[in-house]
């Protein structure tokens, strides 16, 4: 199984279209079977064209740029969680090639009020994978050291949903650096989680986020925010960041990352 996280950074970069189609073209030739998705926005103002999904909602204009390249297998899930940048409904999304069993989301912030934009919600589907059930969270997480929303309670929340008797894999912008020890990264692998870079055969360094970028103004470090956990010991053959300039074009504040997981 090959997968892939990337917080999308969406409408905020510059030749937006542009980076939409390379991600697509990417996508196309390594054959995800499953991919999480942050930071997928769609205008406030824009018109809907079916359930909660408007014109110009990020993943949906992926999709249709996965369609021209001839892929038509994605199922395409998306949920709302705060509106940002104060034009955009922001959320989170999960494409999948697999039969979906079930699907839902869920509060883990404190607040539920869709107009803060401290507000997180989860994605959650439960997939049919080799005849084997696999649950995928698409995750956004706030910041340690945030008074309003603390991390330990949006952690707790979000494995509250994990099920031990269930093969679970928890992908996305988790806000905590793996590189600082302590903080919410240890906090939430302390929990039985395991991170699949750790379990990798194949890794890099793991670096997802260089600098200053849109929650972190003031960084300067090298930082793994972007992560792929599970509830279970799997077997990973590789486990690499992307989009990050040297595989693969940046179009993103934050890089992805990718793996191969066998079942």
């Amino acid at each position: 199984m090959r997968i892939l996280t990337l917080n999308c950074h969406s409408w905020q970069e510059e030749k937006q279209i542009e980076k939409i189609k390379y991600l697509a073209k990417i996508i196309y030739q390594n054959n995800y079977d499953i991919i999480a998705l942050q930071e997928v926005s769609q205008s406030i103002n824009s018109k809907v064209l079916f359930d909660n999904i408007k014109e110009d909602n990020f993943g949906f204009i992926l999709m249709k740029e996965l369609e021209k390249l001839g892929e038509t297998r994605f199922k395409f899930l998306w949920e709302f969680s705060h509106i940002g940048y104060d034009k955009y409904e922001e959320g989170i999304s999960i494409l999948t090639k697999h039969h979906i069993k079930e699907k839902e989301s869920f509060y883990v912030s404190k607040s539920k009020d869709q107009s803060y934009w401290k507000t997180r919600k989860i994605i959650k589907c439960k997939i049919v994978y080799n005849n084997k059930p696999i649950s995928v969270y698409s995750c956004h997480l706030g910041w340690w050291d945030d008074k309003e929303e603390d991390f330990k309670f949006q952690a707790n929340k979000l494995l509250e949903h994990v099920k031990k008797d269930e093969t679970c894999i928890l992908m996305g912008d988790f806000n905590n650096d793996a590189f600082l020890s302590n903080e919410g990264y240890d906090y939430i692998i302390d929990k039985n989680i395991k991170d699949i870079y750790n379990l990798a055969k194949m890794k890099d360094n793991g670096v997802t986020i260089i600098g200053k970028i849109d929650g972190w103004e003031g960084n300067t470090k090298n930082m793994r925010l972007d992560l792929i956990l599970s509830n279970k010991n799997l077997k990973v053959e590789y486990c690499k960041v992307i989009f990050n300039g040297i595989r693969g074009k940046t179009i993103s504040d934050h890089f992805g990352v990718e793996a191969k997981i066998e079942f």
